[in-house]
């Protein structure tokens, strides 16, 4: 697939990528987005925090929603022991193996972004069990900010319980391999997908109408998602994503979702079973137009499509996934190769829908 790396999508994809935004602190993914989704439509939001984007609309015309999280997996902080170190829980799943030793911000009552570090215990403090059996117990991780004692946590760095953290990492692009690293990908990357989609059919005369939503929640139990899909009532739904690659943990021949080898269409996870017919008409319709894509049979996962597929009377529902490699941890790589893609495919989809067609499904 020929493409050229448009220079304003990746300052999106960066910006989206370095917003702060751990599940149910949405409000850096809306700043970074909102100069972008307001070229498409009008937009608002509500007080779970999904935002929505909608273009104009013609009476009488089926809706299609386009779907993808604002939030990223991350932290809340628990309390503060008497040192001042900062006992946390986890907002969404992580590997808890990738979180000792990682830099993180922790934002306090001011609003500011405290750099800290998860601590890991040095191996001079080990006993000869913990050496030769490490494991892992989150109840004994804790941010250090550096303070000394839970006074200095409290009144020099203004830090609380309540407040949350994430992952210290910042966006970088390698044009000449293609290759975007940075955190949040999960779902940042479907966040910017959405938003060009949403851009590239602006102004056109189509059979549907189409309402954006970059949902709230996800990463704790698709809450946002619940609240967006039953104000809007689609008749019909794209979830984008960022999903996890696997392509450096799987035998060849079991390979679905590699890099550079365009989005990730799932017949199913633990949560969905896309539908079929819409499935294979997403599939058949990338063939046609020459977009690379991938289809997958996956024994794990979950998404916002579950909840869509099961509002109202039923909604049909696929999932176009971006890869990511190692998501739910604190770095991801993918590619603008595979955004594109994904773009083109829900583009096209979108071209392609008719009161008709939506009905077969």
């Amino acid at each position: 697939m020929d493409f050229t790396v448009d220079p304003a999508n990746l300052a999106m994809i960066e910006a989206l990528s370095n917003a702060r935004s751990p599940s149910g602190f949405e409000e850096e993914t809306h700043a970074a987005a909102l100069p972008y989704l307001r070229r498409s439509g009008q937009v608002m939001d509500d007080p779970l925090r999904n935002l929505y984007c909608f273009p104009d609309r013609k009476e009488g015309k089926p809706l299609l929603m386009l779907d993808a999280h604002g939030d990223e997996v991350g932290f809340m902080i628990h309390s503060i022991h008497d040192n001042g170190t900062l006992r946390f829980v986890t907002l969404g799943r992580w590997n808890l193996n990738t979180l000792p030793s990682s830099k993180v911000r922790v934002r306090n009552a001011l609003g500011e972004w405290i750099p800290g570090i998860i601590a890991a215990k040095p191996v001079h403090f080990m006993t000869a069990s913990e050496r030769e059996h490490p494991s892992l117990n989150l109840q004994d991780l804790v941010i250090d900010v550096g303070a000394c004692s839970r006074e200095e946590a409290v009144h020099d760095f203004h830090l609380r319980i309540g407040e949350p953290a994430v992952s210290d990492v910042r966006f970088s692009y390698d044009p000449e391999h293609d290759i975007m690293m940075g955190k949040g990908f999960d779902c940042r990357i479907g966040c910017a997908a959405l938003i060009e989609t949403l851009h590239r059919l602006a102004g056109e005369s189509l059979a549907i109408n189409i309402a954006g939503v970059l949902s709230a929640q996800e990463e704790v139990g698709e809450r946002g998602v619940r609240v967006a899909v039953n104000r809007i009532a689609p008749d019909i739904a794209i979830c984008f994503e960022g999903c996890p690659a696997d392509d450096t943990f799987t035998a060849p021949y079991a390979i679905q979702t590699a890099l550079k080898k365009g989005p990730m269409l799932r017949f199913m996870d633990v949560s969905v079973i896309c539908s079929p017919r819409f499935q294979r008409f997403a599939l058949d319709l990338a063939a046609e137009k020459g977009i690379p894509v991938q289809a997958s049979v996956r024994e794990g996962g979950g998404n916002n499509g579950a909840v869509i597929q099961t509002a109202g009377n039923g909604i049909p529902v696929i999932v176009i996934g971006i890869p990511v490699r190692y998501i739910h941890s604190h770095y991801g790589i993918t590619t603008y190769h595979d955004f594109e893609a994904a773009v083109r495919l829900a583009v096209a989809v979108a071209r392609s829908l008719t009161p008709e067609k939506i009905a077969s499904f």
